[in-house]
């Protein structure tokens, strides 16, 4: 049985079906992206959605979705699904899904009577084109398919209507037209690798709605243009693909195409080959051959701080080390840049904040592990040796090192770490002065350095870089350990967070950790008993002041909620691995156990991947964006650790 198969009870169930996800995507940042029955329920959504450099820095919808009707005997059977204004949908062609299968590329099985039709869709890697194989399986009698393309020439971000400005303008290609709405825009080319008929007959469909946008407290509807339609008649046993793109192609060569794409594709027929599939989803590769780590879909770009908590989980952890340096190469040309007061070359946003390049060492730390201490030091060991310079020295505007040891810096009117939600300009969780995570990473950024130049011979800055960290290390226990057996998240001059956080784990799962046993102990068992959730750890106790676990309603509900009580799988990583540090194979069954709460979730929300957040009540639904690089990567993290830890006596 497939892994990622559903049967048709769920496919026309609408409360079961729209609520499931889908995503496609390329290396170069496009994507396709829909509900398990085509119907679009997010802005976000679209058959083709493609970066317009040209335009700004955004994704755009360009085809929006394609219509397909099975013809007989003069009757219409369309298996699109759109929902309209008043909770109407039409025209309702969920009701002839027969199956969906996902474990190697999206395919829908429709039975329309005797007519049965596979539809199979997959996003060439690295090109903005997005293929569709049709494929009648039966028919008793003459059938003819006509497609509807829906267009929208639209920012992710905006909504179309209709309008006199829009061009309706085409000119026919080989098998099919290319088209472009609006200047500024690339063509659209829609190209069948069998000849067909394109009828002209342009409209607007009026009145489209996305209930997830409702959801959220956005405006939730729009007017898509349809030029027309393409018909051709097919046999049965025959296969028709379909390409939509920004350039033109052979048809001759669809099917071929088609065949190769499904080639290099590896079947997710387990949790793990899941994963990796999703990890390779953020892949990014630019036109100047650059390479990068997307934070997520639909609306995430490059971030420092997301790229160096991803990067090891997404490469090392499933054995891609040549990835990792090839990201890491730009990464270091950006923080370089960053650290010598240059304008960035490079396409990462967010590189100034403060906790970026203790993210980077900790990420080099692990590639240590992967590929030996040796190997480290000749790729990056000048890179380790130059940040903790520059932080020693003061060269960060917002991280200053104090004569004890940690690391001060001023959040209360800019957020500057990972819970950086913010409301009416300010943040929501002012995080500000010795902050607990930033310190954990120093003091353990400072012992891995001194071990690189130990294993160097250089005595000297091993000595410096020792004495150093043990002055940090007693400042990190006076300033953060509570008589309560956890860790304050932050310490500015009196004033003092008390609050139950999730950021302390760092100072336990790091490869150095300023803590006793028993302190790093007393840290994971306030955890476990409070933060702990099947999803992941919860960004705040039950029992805090404050606490917020529903990420639901408006935008503004939502800031005040996103790092408030929600639980993110990211930071069970990071807990998990305290776990197997502290208490080795005795907790392997429990970490395995923990798993399976993210199984869970690979056939639920977006279908193979992890959302972005979860609530921090039961039933824990997913929320927020349909696939996260740093939820996936500490999950496959995690994976590796158990294969580590599993063969340790």
């Amino acid at each position: 049985m497939s892994y990622l198969r559903f049967e048709k009870a769920v496919m026309t169930n609408l409360e079961e079906s729209l609520r499931r996800e889908l995503l496609r995507t390329n290396r170069s940042g496009a994507y396709s992206a829909s509900t398990l029955v085509d119907c679009n329920t997010r802005k976000y959504h679209g058959l083709l959605v493609v970066p317009v450099p040209e335009l700004d820095d955004e994704n755009h919808v360009l085809l929006s979705s394609l219509d397909c009707t099975v013809i007989q005997h003069g009757a219409e059977f369309n298996l699109g699904l759109h929902k309209y204004q008043g909770n109407n949908f039409s025209p309702k062609g969920h009701k002839y899904i027969r199956e969906f299968d996902a474990s190697l590329v999206p395919t829908t099985t429709y039975r329309v009577g005797g007519v049965i039709l596979k539809r199979e869709t997959i996003f060439q890697a690295y090109e903005d084109r997005i293929l569709i194989r049709y494929t009648l399986e039966d028919a008793h009698s003459a059938t003819t398919l006509r497609f509807r393309p829906f267009l929208a020439f639209r920012s992710v971000r905006q909504f179309t209507h209709e309008n006199m400005v829009a061009s309706r303008e085409y000119q026919e290609i080989d098998g099919g037209i290319k088209t472009c709405m609006y200047q500024g825009y690339p063509d659209l080319y829609m190209q069948f690798s069998k000849k067909n008929a394109f009828v002209f007959q342009p409209d607007w469909y009026r009145g489209i709605e996305y209930p997830k946008e409702q959801e959220r407290g956005y405006a939730s509807n729009e007017d898509l243009y349809v030029p027309g339609y393409f018909e051709m008649s097919i046999k049965k046993g025959e296969s028709i693909v379909f390409a939509a793109s920004t350039s033109q192609t052979k048809t001759r060569e669809l099917k071929k195409l088609f065949d190769e794409e499904i080639s290099l594709r590896v079947p997710r027929d387990n949790f793990y080959h899941c994963l990796v599939t999703a990890a390779h989803q953020f892949h990014n590769r630019e036109a100047d051959d650059t390479r990068y780590l997307l934070a997520g879909y639909p609306w995430f770009k490059c971030r420092a701080r997301d790229t160096f908590i991803a990067l090891p989980g997404l490469t090392l952890a499933i054995d891609e080390q040549d990835y990792f340096e090839l990201v890491m190469q730009t990464a270091e040309k950006g923080l370089r840049e960053f650290m010598a007061g240059e304008p960035l070359t490079v396409k990462i946003y967010e590189m100034e904040q403060p906790d970026v390049p203790l993210w980077a060492i900790w990420a080099i730390q692990q590639y240590a592990k992967h590929a030996g201490r040796d190997k480290a030091f000749e790729m990056y060991g000048g890179l380790v040796k130059d940040i903790v310079e520059y932080i020693e020295e003061g060269g960060h505007p917002n991280l200053r090192l104090d004569d004890n040891g940690l690391l001060y810096s001023n959040g209360r009117d800019h957020a500057v770490t990972w819970m950086n939600s913010t409301a009416n300009g300010r943040p929501v969780v002012p995080r500000s002065g010795y902050i607990v995570e930033f310190n954990a990473l120093w003091y353990n950024a400072l012992k891995f350095c001194a071990s690189m130049a130990n294993d160097q011979g250089d005595q000297e800055a091993a000595e410096h870089l020792e004495a150093l960290a043990g002055k940090t290390k007693a400042s990190f226990v006076d300033t953060f350990v509570n008589e309560y057996g956890y860790l304050l998240d932050y310490v500015d001059g009196t004033m003092m967070d008390w609050s139950v956080r999730p950021n302390q784990i760092f100072a336990v799962a790091l490869d150095y950790s300023p803590l006793s046993q028993q302190q790093m102990k007393s840290v994971v068992d306030i955890c476990t008993r409070e933060l702990l959730t099947p999803k992941g750890l919860r960004s705040l106790s039950p029992k805090s002041g404050g606490y917020n676990p529903m990420y639901v309603g408006p935008q503004t509900q939502r800031d005040y909620a996103y790092h408030q009580g929600t639980a993110w799988p990211w930071l069970g990583g990071f807990y998990m691995e305290a776990c197997l540090k502290l208490y080795k194979r005795t907790r392997l069954s429990f970490v395995e156990r923990q798993m399976v709460g993210y199984e869970d979730e690979i056939d639920y929300h977006a279908i193979g991947t992890i959302s972005e957040l979860f609530d921090g009540n039961p039933p824990f639904h997913g929320r927020g964006a349909m696939s996260f690089a740093m939820n996936v990567a500490e999950i496959l993290r995690t994976m590796k650790l158990l294969e580590k830890y599993s063969y340790q006596k």
